[in-house]
């Protein structure tokens, strides 16, 4: 497979990096698991597996900064459970006044929220720490020695592979506006309603680009003997050493949730 420009992987040789790509998804998926059945206010098992996330992002060199930042986007996505410190009965907290209307901020709203928004910044964390330290068409290739629907493996491979070409296609054509606008480079010309028409008018037509250009490609992998599968070599055993990584990871997992409840 071809380099993409969209590829979050960062090159390196530790421990991470070396490590098989199946071993580290499957105790990506282990991990994002435990976080997400973990009941909410357990905070000491939260702290436990916030160490271990810590503990692989120095095993992966990267730094706990390289990861962290990165793991602040998720928790706009948080704020969809913002209801759920003024929704929930219990003991209150804080009173807010917005007119007539009062809203009341309870304990267990604000653990609740609290627990989502820390549960969602360590699953995004090891997700990160995956993407950083593995290539992307390794793990596709871990995806299929897993057993993951095909389907989505192939999406996923042609979404890697063809996300360039179309955002190549949407700067020519902002290309293309700008030349025939006949204004200051990087004004777009018009008023704010000429260019939120045109805009919209772009976006339909590269809609329709993108999805001809797909039939195309489609048509052309269907000539070829394509199959729904990327052929490849096959991958070589699990080394002891990543069989006995993998089963105490597991069970130190599993262990802390066991723990949490």
């Amino acid at each position: 497979m071809h380099s993409s420009p969209f590829d979050a992987y960062h090159p390196g040789s530790s421990l991470l990096h070396v490590l098989d790509a199946r071993v580290k998804l499957v105790l990506t998926l282990a991990f994002v698991l435990t976080v997400s059945l973990a009941p909410f206010g357990v905070w000491p098992v939260y702290l436990l597996l916030l160490a271990l996330a810590l503990s692989a992002s120095v095993a992966s060199e990267l730094g706990p900064s390289f990861v962290w930042r990165r793991a602040l986007l998720a928790l706009p996505f948080v704020l969809a459970a913002l209801p759920l410190l003024v929704t929930l009965r219990g003991a209150p907290l804080l009173t807010i006044s917005l007119g007539r209307w009062a809203l009341t901020v309870t304990k267990p709203g604000l653990e609740r929220f609290l627990s989502i928004a820390f549960k969602s910044w360590l699953s995004v964390q090891m997700a990160i720490l995956l993407t950083a330290t593995t290539p992307l068409p390794d793990l596709l290739m871990a995806m299929r020695a897993l057993r993951l629907p095909r389907l989505l493996v192939a999406i996923l491979s042609l979404m890697w592979r063809y996300l360039a070409v179309l955002i190549d296609e949407a700067l020519r054509m902002m290309r293309a506006r700008e030349a025939r606008s006949g204004s200051w480079v990087g004004t777009g010309g018009g008023s704010l309603a000429w260019r939120a028409q045109v805009t919209g008018r772009m976006a339909g037509t590269l809609f329709l680009r993108g999805y001809e250009r797909s039939e195309r490609i489609y048509n052309a992998m269907l000539a070829r003997g394509y199959d729904g599968s990327i052929r490849s070599f096959p991958l070589k055993p699990l080394s002891r050493g990543e069989r006995l990584l993998l089963v105490l990871a597991v069970g130190v997992l599993v262990l802390l949730l066991m723990l949490a409840y």
